[in-house]
């Protein structure tokens, strides 16, 4: 072969290797990342080629699927009573993707999860049609309806925890939406989706996880855990130091009292009558770092809580001065919590000063119903001791039966709770966010339930009002469907 063939030939082989090489890159380096490219039409074609499983709720499924009429996508979702369920669902759309349960389960309800591997290959060869799996969720169908129906018109949110187990009963957001309007791709779907994108209400915020509030009054039960737990008050009866008025740390800035009585008050009378007060003055005795410390076992400043949905960090700032840490012990300055947050600080304490792990999925399932996977119940952390958490239950059993949170009383139940009113807005000039926590006790004295309700633009004057007036007669609603339920 002469010397021109043989560069000729050398430069052919030399293309059949970038080929080779190229060809090899593109199937095992990139294959995943080209696969799930939003651009590639043929995975979202082969997502809804398929029906999907179901989210499931009391052995009942809340979701479905249909079929779509002149549309390369076969299928579209479908949900059952959308407004009340797109909490916890979140949405799956043709045109617009996919969040919550339907995106971080997508895997198990499209099939495709690796776990789902024996089934698609059982299926290759009996001729049984690809199949989703399930989502088992935690949810109790009667808490959640009690919760949206007692909201009703306002902008709110609901959260109720079991406090044994850490399982998630309700999880509710209003304004809501349905998820049906714009799981297709359609100008409809378009047209459904850009409303509710763009309304100023904030709809497809999931307010019980996705927003932060400060928590008002209901803060002070965190406070009050603290003083006790670091040993700065040693019986709740006893008087405490607070004097009348109150300065702020470091300034001539006087606290407020809404409540009359503070003087010297006790930790159970200044939680009944909530005086802003007696909490400053023990925020500052306990210390920053110290609030910081039992705030953090509380799960405040905690950016990955997964239920299995990723919640908003609660915070308790870190950084503060003394005048600042005083004001934070009360609920407002940088503090922040979601409902979520507020809910676990009312579980831990009915639970005895045991918080679990708040979850929102029981199980996944095969499509013939297997168990894939299954929720074993965690404790996540001790925030109070047994007789610390007994101590609070014993104030918030006080606020219900003969102070603030009235509203929240049911007939033969003991129920502890704590109402709120926080201000916020540029010198505290908006309608302020009604809060009440709550937790209801079972005759066989556990507590099956504790619920956190925010309402937004109340029309409350003072402090706690709203708080007692508004959100808890919600938060009763929630306990007795719970309560009914165990009978």
């Amino acid at each position: 072969m002469n010397k021109p063939l043989r560069r000729i030939s050398l430069f052919c082989g030399l293309l059949v290797l970038a080929l080779l090489i190229r060809t090899n890159w593109l199937q095992y380096v990139q294959a995943e990342e080209l696969s799930t490219r939003k651009e590639n039409r043929r995975v979202q074609i082969a997502q809804y080629a398929t029906e999907r499983g179901n989210i499931i709720v009391a052995g009942e499924p809340i979701t479905g699927s249909a079929v779509t009429n002149g549309s390369d996508y076969k299928y579209k979702r479908t949900y059952k009573d959308g407004q009340l369920w797109a909490p916890v669902t979140g949405y799956a759309s043709q045109a617009f993707g996919s969040t919550q349960l339907e995106s971080l389960e997508d895997g198990i309800l499209t099939g495709n999860d690796d776990r789902l591997f024996f089934d698609r290959t059982i299926g290759m060869f009996t001729g049984e049609k690809k199949a989703g799996g399930n989502v088992v969720t935690t949810l109790n169908p009667a808490a959640q309806k009690a919760a949206f129906d007692a909201l009703g018109s306002n902008k709110g949110a609901v959260a109720a925890i079991d406090p044994r187990t850490g399982a998630i009963l309700a999880l509710v957001s209003t304004p809501s939406y349905d998820p049906s309007r714009f799981a297709g791709n359609s100008k409809d779907d378009e047209k459904a989706w850009v409303e509710l994108k763009d309304s100023e209400d904030k709809n497809l915020v999931n307010r019980a996880l996705r927003e932060t509030y400060p928590p008002g009054s209901t803060f002070k039960v965190v406070t009050a855990a603290a003083a006790l737990e670091h040993g700065v008050v040693k019986e709740i009866d006893d008087p405490t130091d607070t004097p009348e008025p109150y300065f702020l740390p470091g300034t001539r800035t006087v606290m407020e009292n809404h409540a009359k009585g503070c003087e010297k008050a006790s930790l159970n009378e200044a939680l009944r009558v909530s005086c802003n007060s007696v909490f400053a003055n023990l925020g500052d005795k306990v210390t920053r770092d110290k609030m910081v410390e039992t705030a953090e076992k509380f799960g405040f400043n905690n950016d990955k809580i997964d239920i299995p949905v990723r919640a908003f960090a609660s915070i308790y700032d870190k950084k503060m001065a003394k005048d600042g840490n005083a004001l934070s012990s009360i609920g407002q300055f940088n503090t922040a919590a979601t409902p979520l947050q507020m809910a676990m600080v009312t579980a831990a304490i009915a639970n005895d000063g045991k918080l679990m792990k708040p979850y929102m999925v029981d199980q996944l399932t095969a499509p013939n119903l297997d168990v894939i996977e299954k929720h074993s119940p965690q404790e996540m952390s001790r925030p109070l001791s047994a007789a610390n958490a007994q101590k609070v239950q014993q104030m918030m059993v006080n606020v219900v039966e003969n102070g603030t949170g009235g509203k929240a009383k049911i007939k033969d139940v003991k129920v502890g709770g704590k109402t709120g009113t926080a201000q916020h807005g540029e010198g505290n000039k908006k309608r302020p966010y009604a809060w009440f926590i709550s937790y209801a006790e079972s005759p066989d004295g556990t507590s099956p339930v504790a619920v956190a309700v925010v309402i937004e633009d109340s029309e409350a004057e003072r402090e706690d009002i709203s708080g007692g007036g508004l959100a808890a007669p919600v938060a009763k609603a929630v306990m007795q469907a719970v309560l009914k339920g165990q009978q």
